[in-house]
């Protein structure tokens, strides 16, 4: 008599590679900054052309991935959202928190184009990434609007949150110091405001690796003002 098994391995069959090394900043959900960009690069053996056909067609995939600085964290029935002001209780499974029985992560983002030429090919380049960079990827599957789209769903809680956003004081020569297209992607991360919500003390100091810098702010008490932004002698996302 066969014994069930209580457990399963998987292995990661790619890693992206994002502007973030770390997780502070990283957007709480996929799709919220679209210009946000990372590249899966694909193990050894998944580099095979065949295993994309078709695949550009599609403009979104899915992707399935660990939470792997989460992955040996404590998991408790329920969670505080960091939308909710870090007080309010939902259950885990209510959340999309990265505390979660198996760590694992659901993403949609889109594809920017898949290079069959480069070093390491295929590569998939993506937009509106959610990720710390090298996190590993477990799966991958095309985003199909005839079927992923419900147009009756009902969004719980994240109705009265999807429309965050925190105001941003800065100067303007501040940002000179990155090029222009990291710095428009780091506003946009600022703006879905990174702090912990429990969180809420006028004149705290941050910081936040991006795209090899170190980026320091403080909250106001009602914005977020970015104070300066200098090269990071931590290797890049």
């Amino acid at each position: 008599m066969n014994r069930l098994k209580n457990e399963i391995t998987i292995k990661p069959i790619a890693h992206i590679y994002t502007d973030f090394p770390e997780k502070f900043g990283v957007p709480r959900q996929s799709g919220l900054v679209n210009c946000l960009e990372g590249k899966i690069i694909f193990e050894p053996e998944y580099r095979v052309r065949e295993a994309f056909r078709e695949l550009d067609g599609f403009s979104h995939i899915w992707l399935i991935w660990q939470f792997s600085k989460c992955e040996n964290c404590a998991v408790s029935p329920t969670v505080r959202p960091p939308r909710l002001g870090g007080n309010k209780r939902v259950g885990v499974f209510a959340s999309r928190s990265p505390f979660r029985p198996n760590s694992l992560g659901l993403s949609c983002v889109k594809i920017e184009k898949i290079d069959f030429e480069c070093k390491d090919a295929p590569v998939i380049f993506v937009s509106g990434i959610d990720m710390i960079s090298g996190t590993p990827i477990f799966d991958i599957k095309p985003y199909v609007p005839a079927a992923d789209i419900k147009a009756d769903a009902k969004e719980g809680y994240t109705e009265f949150t999807k429309d965050y956003e925190i105001e941003l004081l800065y100067d303007g020569e501040i940002l000179k110091t990155m090029p222009k297209e990291k710095a428009a992607a780091l506003l946009e991360a600022l703006r879905q405001d990174p702090r912990p919500s429990y969180k809420d003390e006028s004149g705290r100091e941050y910081g936040m690796l991006f795209a090899g810098y170190n980026v320091k702010f403080i909250y106001t008490g009602s914005a977020l003002k970015i104070t300066e932004i200098e090269r990071s002698n931590k290797a890049d996302g």
